[in-house]
């Protein structure tokens, strides 16, 4: 998770004022557990709950500071304020097709199987 623009994800999270109270996960373990769950097509946060869990000490490693529990996600998605996610998703849209239009996939690492090494490391149904 090395390549997403943190800097830009603090000004979307400072805009919407995500982390103003900061209980349980921040919006960047958020961000994370999601996007855990997109990539490995997990179901239902119970699913998710497990999957990390599995993954027990690499979970620092990943990004995650928090505590990762089924409550503790809920919770997240109810507090945190879905814009602050759309605006990230937007400005990586943005970042994606400039990238594409100046040919640029092979030098970010997104081409030739980048991406799939990517997921096969998160997946961990297998």
């Amino acid at each position: 998770m090395s390549f997403l623009p943190d800097r830009e994800f603090r000004r979307c999270v400072a805009r919407y004022g995500g982390d103003a109270r900061p209980r349980g996960f921040s919006c960047w373990d958020q961000y994370l557990a999601m996007a855990f769950a997109q990539l490995t097509y997990r179901d239902s946060l119970r699913d998710i709950e497990a999957c990390l869990r599995s993954l027990g000490g690499k979970l620092y490693h990943l990004g995650f500071r928090g505590r990762v529990a089924r409550s503790t996600l809920a919770d997240a998605n109810d507090v945190h304020d879905w814009r602050i996610y759309a605006d990230f998703a937007q400005m990586l849209i943005r970042v994606a097709r400039n990238l594409s239009f100046k040919g640029q996939w092979k030098t970010a690492g997104l081409k030739g199987g980048g991406a799939s090494r990517f997921l096969k490391a998160f997946n961990c149904s297998r």
